[in-house]
């Protein structure tokens, strides 16, 4: 994508660990993204945690990296990680800042002063979430507003999320959701290593955080006296008291594995598991689901907006309610003879409409990214 016949557009992605690791989302969704740009002749400049890269190569696969130091705390770290990259980028070549994380909303004000184009993805209600209850939740409700005031795209990843920035913010959005690839069982004896049986135990995976609702998993679970097992894969890098509350529940039928850092074995779980639980809460699009769809996993998922938006309503998956009675009745019910399992397994796949298709996420990003420079505001349709 040229902005004129003789320069080739740059792109800036703030607000990450970086690339090519993956830890999360939106590590996934920069490595995702902007690796189609590279190859779609669009500059690409990404911003990485130096204290997380042993090794720091200058440019990979066609991605020049650039490494920020920062202050390592569990709160300031990205902070202040995006604040130098803000400046960095503004200092530099560079025609269009994508900064993900509306946390980055008030660094905006950088970006203006520089006049350089701007867009974010603001992700989910961090606001809402319990571990940023009293100065942290009102902080992330400000940057959200900030943001919306200060860059000149606002992107959510949902229609549900949309929705949200319209009621809070009075503000509209382009909707751009994640991706996910499509992936089959190729060595189950990765489990077997595990000590696990094919579609003999649930799983669950996500950070052991309260949103993410694994305590009331557990005792859903505890309460339905299945006969299966419960494999939860997640922790936190951090000493927790809800997380070591969590792990005292391990048993022989409650497995906690951590966090698997080999895909493959985590591929495997995925596909191996008789049914993948979600308890997320205040997300959008939620990307462990949609690996859970594209892994073909039978879906039981906590019943809110976004939820519902990536299983169109319970096409592709079950619901319950935020008690654990629920979560026990959802599980015996899941066990019962004739249940559809095996019906949501076999579709999951199906779900994955080119909503959620990498090459289809790419080309709306760079739809924003032309409209930005031609226009100066994304056509939002």
């Amino acid at each position: 994508m040229n902005k004129n016949n003789n320069h080739t557009i740059t792109i800036s992605i703030i607000g990450s660990r970086g690339y090519p690791i993956v830890y999360s989302g939106y590590e996934t969704f920069i490595k995702e993204v902007a690796e189609r740009l590279v190859a779609s002749d669009i500059k690409v400049r990404v911003y990485c945690h130096k204290n997380l890269f042993k090794d720091r190569p200058k440019k990979i696969n066609g991605i020049e990296l650039v490494y920020i130091p920062t202050i390592e705390t569990k709160i300031l770290s990205q902070f202040v990680h995006s604040f130098f990259s803000m400046l960095h980028a503004c200092f530099s070549n560079s025609d269009i800042i994508l900064a993900v994380n509306a946390a980055n909303g008030p660094w905006g004000l950088i970006s203006k002063i520089f006049q350089k184009k701007t867009a974010i993805n603001v992700d989910g209600m961090e606001w809402l979430r319990p571990k940023w209850r009293g100065l942290g939740a009102r902080y992330f409700k400000m940057a959200a507003w900030l943001a919306t005031r200060l860059y000149d795209c606002i992107i959510t990843d949902a229609e549900a999320m949309r929705q949200v920035y319209l009621e809070e913010f009075n503000t509209d959005s382009t909707v751009i959701a994640y991706g996910a690839n499509i992936k089959y069982s190729e060595n189950q004896s990765l489990i077997t290593n595990l000590g696990l049986i094919t579609q003999d135990y649930y799983l669950i995976v996500g950070r052991l955080i309260p949103d993410n609702n694994a305590d009331l998993i557990v005792a859903g679970y505890l309460a339905s006296n299945s006969g299966k097992k419960l494999v939860i894969v997640g922790d936190v890098p951090y000493q927790d008291q809800y997380a070591e509350a969590m792990k005292a529940n391990a048993s022989e039928n409650i497995v906690f594995l951590g966090y698997v850092t080999d895909q493959n074995v985590l591929a495997e779980l995925y596909h191996h598991c008789y049914a993948y639980i979600h308890g997320h809460e205040f997300g959008g699009t939620n990307p462990t689901m949609l690996k859970a769809m594209a892994y073909g996993c039978a879906i039981i998922a906590l019943n809110t907006v976004f939820n519902q938006e990536m299983l169109q309503e319970g096409k592709f998956g079950q619901f319950f309610e935020k008690t654990p009675a629920s979560v026990a009745l959802s599980l015996q019910q899941a066990e019962q003879p004739h249940n559809c399992m095996a019906k949501l397994r076999s579709n999951a796949r199906n779900g994955l409409t080119n909503k959620y298709n990498w090459d289809e996420v790419s080309n709306a990003y760079i739809k924003v990214f032309k409209e930005l420079l031609i226009n100066g505001k994304p056509q939002i349709t």
